[in-house]
């Protein structure tokens, strides 16, 4: 009997050093996943509320979206009516920006084109729909400023309120102007491919197609860092140095460019449930914008770990009322001007780093 037990014990201990190798092994990788920039920038996005700040700016961005396209389509009709080209490279546009919004002849689409084409943005309901426009844009820029001012743990940026709002709407017109270029350079860029092709003598349609649709994507991956980079600088008034504003808009748009490219999968499990199917097309475009939102505050927040690494303080105005704050936190704990200078030089120096990173 002695022996079995010890047989058992002899046994036992070659699987206690594989599992203490194997937890050798394991801690490391852990470590590092757990310091990551990665995890850590999540880790901010959800601590900061990130997913229900998305879940209101998604709100707000529908029915920005709605009016906006109202009026633009309006007005895109009267100007351009004639350029078939040109107004149909921008419905294919807004149709790659936001996967079953416009109706592309398929059927699936939430808004005929040529509906909001023939509508007229002078009358009564063009009025309404462009007050509904600006009540709604610029809520959703409001919204979008203070969530991005929240993960860079900044309180809102004082501001004057008219010259506030005029930024947002120059801005928001820009955003327009932008549609419109990016719908251009993709007609330019559609025929340049079409020339070339037929300069060397392909004449192969799927190759033509694929290069479009790449021509396409990388027209909307430039559309999305500016838009980005737009919305992280300017928009929320937050002096990001330009080398970590870069790397972070850079990975944003590719994350909005791979959500476009599988839109469809996403508005298709919408669509499927038949309990919903009355109104697939708007919860799905909720769904949508959901996930758009969601993936610019995470990239606001690999920004703003990224700048925290490099212990960046982007609002001395802050950091100085923030360090003032905690200065009258120690003397109101009782360490007068009379006590121990070093303890109190350390205390405000580990209070100085503390507040570098926020």
């Amino acid at each position: 009997m002695r022996d079995e037990r010890h047989d058992a014990a002899h046994d036992s201990e070659p699987d206690s050093e594989t599992a203490g190798g194997l937890k050798e092994k394991v801690m490391p990788v852990v470590e590092k996943v757990k310091g990551s920039r990665a995890l850590r920038a999540f880790q901010r996005y959800l601590s900061t509320s990130g997913p229900v700040l998305a879940s209101g700016l998604a709100y707000q961005a529908l029915f920005a979206v709605f009016a906006g396209l109202w009026v633009g389509f309006a007005i895109l009709g009267t100007v351009i009516s004639r350029n078939f080209g040109l107004r149909n490279s921008v419905i294919a546009v807004i149709s790659d920006s936001v996967p079953g919004l416009i109706d592309d002849g398929s059927g699936n689409g939430a808004i005929d084109p040529e509906v909001l084409l023939n509508a007229q943005v002078f009358g009564l309901t063009g009025a309404i729909a462009l007050i509904g426009l600006l009540v709604t844009a610029l809520g959703f820029l409001n919204a979008a400023r203070g969530a991005t001012r929240q993960l860079f743990d900044l309180p809102p940026a004082p501001e004057n309120f008219l010259k506030a709002r005029l930024r947002d709407l120059g801005l928001a017109a820009g955003f327009g102007v932008l549609i419109i270029v990016s719908a251009v350079l993709s007609v330019v860029g559609t025929q340049a491919t079409d020339f070339l092709l037929d300069l060397v003598g392909i004449d192969d349609s799927t190759l033509a197609r694929v290069l479009g649709r790449i021509v396409t994507l990388s027209i909307m991956f430039a559309v999305d860092a500016v838009a980005l980079a737009a919305l992280f600088r300017i928009l929320s008034e937050v002096r990001i140095p330009w080398r970590h504003l870069r790397q972070g808009v850079i990975i944003g748009a590719a994350g909005l460019g791979a959500l476009k490219i599988a839109g469809g999968l996403l508005l298709g499990g919408a669509s499927s449930n038949p309990l919903i199917a009355s109104f697939a097309v708007i919860l799905g475009l909720l769904i949508w914008f959901n996930f758009v939102c969601q993936v610019i505050l995470i990239t606001g927040a690999w920004i703003a770990t990224s700048v925290k690494d490099d212990d960046i303080i982007l609002d001395e105005a802050v950091f100085a009322a923030r360090l003032e704050a905690a200065r009258a936190l120690v003397r109101e704990h009782g360490m007068g001007d009379d006590e121990d200078e070093d303890a109190r030089g350390g205390i405000f120096a580990r209070l100085r780093r503390r507040l570098s990173r926020r």
